[in-house]
């Protein structure tokens, strides 16, 4: 009998072709199939960045308010298991092998993805439990996703950066295509991106979507007088409906509260099916856990952990981390894929950083330290600040060693990075 490791040894071995195959042709019909279509309202969340802490936030604030909850992430930090969350507890072993069998059995000769074979064994567990909602990340782009097999009762888009261009295109315009492609005729998306490319704004147009855009239909105030709080408020027909008195997430990063802001538009669009009082919404906001996301673990020297690993992500960690307290010092653990923008993550965030210690990831994808070393000599950091390391976990005990009580860690530059250092 396969186990969970077997199961995940074959599935990842499927990485070894093409990682990425974009399209709904292959899955639909086992789809179908496996007669998993869900029974409740179904959110689905699309972006380059901010969508896992979209889908936290939504997790939590739903749970809080008594709801039952699947929740669908990807990639994974620690554990595979932590893709696929009911109730807020982590998929087991046996589940997904359960699952994965499932899958095995309705794809007859259609060859899957990896990603396919995943997001139909999290809708088979998801379909066997008796819940009130899904909640479902994006994995690529979005109209070609795997999970956009669903019809979202409400579609969230957060923010449109640059990446993964080899499949969604090299341009924000041409991006926001492919995120667009989850909206749905006359049902609610929530807009979070302050800068929508005219092309976002003409798809959800054309698709009839009743789109509600950041900073016109909905957003978030933090007065000066009161910087421990903050309100969201949204246009509802010719009324502002508003929240006021919210706790500062537990999530920290002021970026944050405009995923925060997003999940609320998502809830109050949603309010017929899933109404939430304001006393979830705080609970929520304080007990919600996204790890990896400027994640600030206990202890001195401070360490923040980021999975930022492009030039949006990297923007959004500098003004998290100059927002933090004053340290001396500030390390940074670099690490990334050579297929990244790994010029626009350092030029974004160099100003930030006194000293740098990078290494290798593992894998053909993975850039070396030298490749590292060398785009931070080109963005101007002199070479008697850089270190080099032969892997993550090196390099994060080396900056620990050299860095004083008072300084500050910051690892980042992908999932991978922040796992082998976490």
């Amino acid at each position: 009998m396969a186990t969970l490791a077997d199961w995940l040894t074959r599935i990842f071995a499927i990485r070894s072709g093409p990682e990425i195959e974009m399209g709904l042709e292959r899955i639909r019909p086992i789809y179908e199939r496996m007669n998993v279509a869900p029974t409740c309202p179904v959110i689905l969340v699309a972006g380059t960045n901010g969508k896992g802490s979209v889908c936290a936030y939504l997790d939590a604030i739903l749970r809080s308010a008594g709801f039952h909850v699947a929740r669908y992430t990807s990639p994974h930090i620690h554990r595979f298991n932590e893709r696929i969350v009911v109730d807020g507890v982590e998929a087991t072993d046996a589940q997904l092998v359960a699952a994965f069998d499932a899958v095995e059995a309705a794809r007859g000769e259609m060859p899957l993805t990896f990603f396919e074979y995943t997001t139909l064994a999290a809708f088979h567990i998801f379909s066997a439990a008796k819940l009130d909602a899904w909640v479902i990340e994006v994995g690529l782009g979005g109209r070609l996703d795997a999970t956009n097999i669903l019809d979202a009762d409400c579609a969230v888009i957060t923010s449109i950066g640059v990446d993964h261009t080899e499949f969604l295109g090299a341009t924000r315009e041409l991006i926001a295509v492919e995120k667009a492609g989850i909206l749905r005729k006359g049902r609610p998306a929530i807009i979070a991106e302050p800068d929508p490319p005219q092309t976002l704004i003409g798809v959800a147009s054309e698709r009839g979507a009743d789109a509600r855009y950041i900073g016109r239909d909905f957003g978030w105030q933090k007065a000066p007088e009161t910087p421990s709080q903050w309100s969201f408020w949204m246009r509802d027909g010719e009324q502002v409906a508003r929240r006021h008195g919210l706790p500062i997430p537990a999530l920290r990063g002021n970026y944050q509260l405009g995923n925060a802001a997003a999940a609320l538009g998502a809830l109050h669009a949603l309010s017929d099916k899933l109404p939430v009082s304001q006393g979830a919404v705080k609970q929520g906001l304080i007990e919600v856990e996204w790890p990896g996301r400027f994640q600030v673990l206990p202890g001195r020297p401070v360490t923040v952990l980021d999975v930022g690993h492009n030039a949006h992500a990297a923007t959004a960690l500098e003004r998290a981390l100059a927002d933090m307290a004053y340290f001396p010092t500030t390390h940074a653990v670099l690490a990334m894929f050579k297929d990244k923008d790994i010029a626009g993550v350092i030029n974004a965030v160099k100003g930030r950083i006194d000293e740098w210690h990078v290494a290798p990831l593992p894998g053909p994808r993975g850039a070396d330290a030298e490749t590292l070393a060398a785009a931070l000599i080109a963005a101007g950091v002199k070479d008697r600040a850089i270190h080099r390391h032969a892997g993550v976990a090196g390099a994060y005990a080396a900056a620990r060693k050299l860095a004083a009580e008072a300084d500050r860690i910051v690892v980042f530059g992908s999932f991978l990075t922040v796992a082998q250092a976490a």
